[in-house]
This record gives structure tokens, C-alpha cells and sequence, in this order.
């Protein structure tokens, strides 16, 4: 394979490459504005931290979906859209229940998110309605899927969801088989509306790359899905998980510090540090981490709260380096009894708010992604017979 030398390129030849796109401006939007400096995050016109301490998961997909935010009837409204379209077509159900056990849930959502393509009715004529009621169904059936994936791994009976109460309720009482408390559901829904939106992340450009094909939101989402799965982006909140439960292996003499230390002094990256937009504190992490704290001092978790801290002030001190919200989502997770590897799945089922909402503004003033690349090989070769190669 030919390495990607640039050396004895002449860059002013071509156009000017932007390793990861870095930079580059390919879009317009008015869902979400990022300011790294400040570490500032809007959704659509609110501060997620005005949205934090007042809104719902619902509220924010509204929002997102339509630039303002709803009254009571159009609340009322998208809630009962929403209850009606959580159950998932019965071909959806008999794939969660026989595929393999082992396998990786973001994996499984994948499949499942295509699959709910197959049992849509588009007979409005109003392409537009159509892409909002696509939406609301993938919003739905999302958190039916994680929950159901969850459970039948478990060899457990796969629960029904609730005909009422909010997204973060249901997702809990499907997946633990039992009506969560306030708190429990609280906890849920900020962490819906923490992850639902992000700028032009790389799935989110994943989304809006496939949209301007003119397929179907189906495939845009599943896509995204694929691209979430990542540990360099969505992934990066179990990996956080699973080094805290590294160190959890043996606690009378885990040292945070030293531990993080020695994997800097390594090259290891520490996961959950770093952010390519933000250059101060991820205000989603800040959220977060009062979360933990006192989710930590709740249930018992404090250990792995403190550890945190740790890792968080070392990290700051050895790379001036701060938290990204993956840091304490993962945390906050396992707090609320959530599996490590079902993270990513849950951020899935939160940013597919944001996801969709891209989709119906890239459709109604599209134009075909088609970036350039820069051709480093060599030209013309001469053709050698396979017998003498």
C-alpha cells in the first residue's frame, strides 16, 4: 500500500488539503453553534444550559426538528406521535431475539434501524411530512431496540413499551423491567438532552453526506449509526468505563494518578480528554460531572467518582488537557446500572434527535456532498503480463 507521503507534493498545484476536514465550512445550519473558546453550546437559539435546567428530551427533539419551541397542544401532540410509534414490527423483534448474544449492541441497533426502513408507509404525497414522521418513528423505536437487545442477551423477556410517559421513562422500565423513580427518569432525560445535538460532528456529516443523495432518512441514520460506533466519537464513553474498571480490578492499591501517568508515558490515549472544537471544558461534561457526584454519593459508586477527579486533574496538569462529555456520561451511566457497552447505544438513541433534524435541513435546500481529493500516486504505469509479476 502507498504511504501517504506529501513530501514532494507541490501543495500549491492542488487545492488545499485539511487532514479530517478540519476547518472546512460544508454546511449551513441553525440546530446547534459550537463556540470552543467560551465552551459554549446553543441549540437552536438556547444555551444547553438554559435547556438542562428547563427543558424535556422531548421539548429538544421538537426544537430541533422545527427551530422553536412547542406550545402545550404541539407538545402534547408529538408526545402521543411518539408513545403510538414505539413498538417495533414484529420482523424487528424476531432479529433482536435470534441473533447472536455476544454481539456488539451498536452492531445490533444498526441492523435494526435499517431493517425499520421495511415497514414504512409514505402515502402523503408531502415529502416533507413524510421526513418529520420518519423522525418521530426513529426517535420511537430507537430506545425500543437498545432495551430489547439488552434484555434478550439476558435471556429475558423482552418488555412492551408503555403506551404513555416520557422517552427516558419507558427507555428505563423497558430495560429493567420496572418503573424507574424520579430521579432515575430526571437523570435519563438530562442525559438525552445533553447528547442530543453537536454541531458537524462526524456522524452528523455522515447523515447529511447520505441525505444528499436523496436516500431515504432510514439509511442517512443508519449510517450515522456506523459512524457513532467509533471509539474515536461515540465509543469513547465506554472506554472511559472500562479504564475506571481497570482500576476497580484491585482498589485497595489503585492509584489514578500514577495509572494515568503511566499511560501518557506510554503514548496511550486516555479516552474521554480532548475535544476537537472545544479548547476549555466541554459545558456537556460540566453538566455532567455534578451528575456524577452526586449520583456516585447515591449509590455507592463514590470510588469511581474520585478516581475521576483524579484522572480529570492529572490529565489537566500533565497536558493541560479538559474533559469532553464522554468523560462523566460514562459514570453517570454505570451509576444509573447501565452496561458499559450499551453507552454508545444510548448516545445513538439521544442524538438521533439531532441526526434527523440535520437530515430535514440538508433535504429542504440540498446540494450533492462531493468533496475533492488529492491523487499521490503514480501515473501511467506500464502494464506487466501477470506471469512475470
Amino acid at each position: 500500500m502507498a504511504e501517504h507521503n506529501l513530501d514532494n507534493i507541490d501543495l500549491n498545484e492542488y487545492p488545499y488539503i485539511n487532514r479530517g476536514l478540519e476547518g472546512i465550512v460544508g454546511f449551513s445550519t441553525t440546530k446547534s453553534s459550537i463556540d470552543g473558546q467560551k465552551g459554549e453550546l446553543i441549540y437552536a437559539g438556547y444555551n444547553i444550559d438554559t435547556l438542562a435546567e428547563n427543558a424535556t428530551f422531548e421539548e429538544v427533539c421538537f426544537l430541533l426538528w422545527n427551530d422553536r419551541l412547542p406550545n402545550q397542544k404541539e407538545l402534547d401532540e408529538l408526545k402521543s406521535k411518539l408513545t403510538q410509534k414505539r413498538e417495533l414490527p414484529q420482523p424487528v423483534l424476531d432479529y433482536i431475539s435470534s441473533t447472536n448474544k455476544e454481539a456488539e449492541p451498536m452492531a445490533v441497533l444498526r441492523t435494526a434501524t435499517s431493517m425499520l426502513a421495511d415497514f414504512q408507509s409514505r402515502n402523503t404525497g408531502d415529502k416533507n411530512k413524510d421526513n418529520q414522521s420518519d423522525a418521530i418513528t426513529l426517535a420511537a423505536q430507537m430506545p425500543t431496540i437498545v432495551a430489547a437487545f439488552a434484555r434478550a442477551r439476558q435471556g429475558k423477556e423482552i418488555v412492551s413499551p408503555l403506551k404513555d410517559g416520557s422517552t427516558a421513562f419507558n427507555f428505563l422500565y423497558m430495560l429493567n423491567g420496572e418503573k424507574p423513580g424520579s430521579e432515575a427518569e430526571k437523570t435519563m432525560d438530562l442525559c438525552l438532552i445533553l447528547h442530543a445535538e453537536h454541531g458537524m460532528n462526524a456522524s452528523t456529516f455522515t447523515s447529511r453526506a447520505i441525505c444528499s443523495t436523496e436516500s431515504d432518512m432510514f439509511s442517512s441514520i443508519t449510517g450515522a449509526i456506523g459512524a457513532l460506533k467509533g471509539p474515536l466519537h461515540g465509543g469513547a464513553n465506554t472506554a472511559v468505563m472500562n479504564m475506571l474498571l481497570e482500576l476497580d480490578k484491585d482498589p485497595d492499591t489503585a492509584d489514578p494518578v500514577e495509572f494515568t501517568k503511566k499511560k501518557l508515558a506510554s503514548k496511550e490515549k486516555i479516552m474521554g480528554f480532548g475535544h476537537r472544537v472545544y479548547k476549555t471544558f466541554d459545558p456537556r461534561a460540566r453538566l455532567l460531572r455534578g451528575m456524577s457526584k452526586s449520583l456516585s454519593e447515591e449509590t455507592g459508586h463514590t470510588t469511581l467518582y474520585e478516581w475521576s477527579e483524579a484522572i480529570l486533574k492529572t490529565m489537566k496538569e500533565e497536558k493541560d488537557i479538559d474533559p469532553n462529555v464522554d468523560f462523566f456520561s460514562a459514570t453517570v451511566y454505570y451509576s444509573i446500572g447501565i452496561e458499559p457497552d450499551l453507552f454508545t447505544c444510548i448516545f445513538a438513541m439521544s442524538r438521533v434527535s439531532g441526526w434527523t433534524a440535520h437530515y430535514l435541513e440538508q433535504a429542504d435546500n440540498n446540494r450533492l456532498v462531493r468533496p475533492r481529493a488529492l491523487y499521490i500516486g503514480e501515473k501511467n504505469l506500464e502494464w506487466t503480463p501477470v506471469e512475470k509479476r
